[in-house]
Parts: structure tokens; sequence; C-alpha cells
């Protein structure tokens, strides 16, 4: 049996809906604070094979009614706080683009230096009514491996401690949609005829989460009726393993518990 281990690097994105940091102002404070939003992240992590051209992409949105004079985007590396400025938006909803070569650049760093795991983080800075606020809207990205479908597909070896299964499984991409990843051969692995799968497994391009709709994927199980899965998880990026939680339910029990998965490529 081999330890579970948490795979992956994980986009942490905290949008709160109200409360700003008013910054030092000499004149006081006038008017009320405009509190933006960070939405639609795609994608969310800087490629490390390919620092030159990755880039992660978002929208900041106001409040309806609301019209700051602008927002800038500052960036910090690490824990050091630098907030250097990136870009600046003057009419919203903005759509923002930042190149990874662009900010490790502003931010002095060189490239060598940089590793998988390393956490870039951007602020906003609202300048709005006569004031300026540093909103509570943060990204945190990582530096991860850029995804590969190739990589996030093919024969693995699946293993689950504590539902007692071992062997191989298959994962395949969707035609269309390359982050929709088909599971077949979980409850074949079982014994069983998997003759309502496969698995459909859904990974966000922003942070390489995993979910796992619920889906039966044997009509028959032990006499219990059909065998569903639903879950999540994480992809991890670097070298394609997953590791996953399914809740796993059995038509004449209901659910019969939560159990940690891995999906390790085979090499």
């Amino acid at each position: 049996m081999k330890n579970l281990k948490t795979l992956g690097f994980i986009v942490m994105l905290l949008l709160m809906a109200a409360g700003c940091e008013e910054l030092p102002d000499p004149a006081g404070v006038r008017g009320v604070a405009v509190v933006p939003a960070i939405t639609d992240l795609n994608p969310g992590v800087f490629d490390s094979k390919d620092l030159e051209n990755s880039y992660i992409e978002f929208v900041i949105t106001v409040p309806e009614g609301t019209l700051p004079e602008k927002i800038t985007v500052v960036a910090s590396y690490l824990d050091n706080f630098e907030r250097v400025t990136m870009t600046e938006a003057t009419s919203f909803p903005a759509t923002v683009r930042l190149k990874s070569k662009d900010v490790i650049g502003k931010l002095g760093i060189q490239a060598s230096n940089i590793e998988n795991g390393d956490i870039f983080t951007f602020e906003l800075l609202t300048q709005a009514n006569g004031m300026t606020t540093r909103s509570v809207a943060v990204l945190s990205i990582p530096v991860a491996c850029g995804y590969d479908v190739n990589l996030a597909t093919g024969s693995y070896h699946c293993v689950s401690p504590d539902w007692g299964s071992d062997g191989t499984i298959t994962l395949s991409a969707d035609q269309e949609n390359p982050y929709k990843i088909y599971v077949s051969g979980l409850e074949e692995i079982e014994g069983l005829t998997e003759d309502l799968g496969p698995l459909a497994i859904y990974i966000d391009p922003a942070t390489y989460s995993v979910n796992a709709p619920l889906k039966a994927i044997a009509s028959e199980a032990w006499g219990y009726g059909a065998i569903s899965y639903t879950g999540t998880g994480v992809y991890s990026s670097c070298d394609g393993n997953y590791t996953m939680y399914f809740e796993i339910s059995l038509t004449a029990l209901g659910s019969v518990g939560q159990y940690s998965f891995t999906f390790t490529r085979n090499q």
C-alpha cells in the first residue's frame, strides 16, 4: 500500500463580499470605499516549464452603480510584500492578463531561482471617492507545471487502503473538453461488471482541483444493487497523479462512507 500524499498545487482565491483596508490619506477619509471583486480566474498558475510564455487571466468587477477612478494591481513574491505595480484598470469589468515574465521582471527576480510551489500574491488598490483602499480580494498564484492532457491520461495504478482497492485503471480525455476525464476500471478491480461507466471527473483549469459528479458505474454490486461514486480531489500537474476522495453508495444501503484513492501513472 502506498501512503496517501497530497498532490498538486492549489490556487487559493480569497473573495470576500465586503471590507477594505484603508491606506494612509493625509486629507482624511472622504466618501465611501468601492469594494472590487476578482472573478473568472483561468489559468490560475504560472507554468514552471514555460515561464517565458505563461500567464494568468482574471476579471475585476465593481459593485453596480459604482465607478472608481482606477484600480491598480500590485504583486508580491513569497512573503516579501513588495507590492509592485503590475497594471491599472479604469473601466469595468476589466479583463487582466499578467504574463509571468513581466511579473518576474518588474519584481526583479531571477527566473532561475523560482521553484514549483513558490507563490505570487496579487492585490487590488482602489482609488475612489478621494481615497485609496486595499481590497481583501487577493490572488495567491502558485508556480506549477502547466496542464498537459497526455500526462493526465493513460494507464494508472489505483490504490485505496480504506476501501481495499488495488489495481489498474484507465483514464481518457473527452474529445472536446480536455479537462473532462473518464475513469474506467474502478469496479472491474473489484470483479464487477462496469456496465454503467465510465466515471467522469472534471479538472478545474484554474486550480487543478477535481470534481466527480454522482454517477452509478455498475448496475449490480454484491447483491446490493448499483454502486455509485461522487467526490472531490486534486490533480498534480507535474507528475500526472491524482488524489481523490470518493463517497461510495449502494442502492440498498445508501452511502457507505468516504474513501481516499490515489491514481498513480504507470510508467
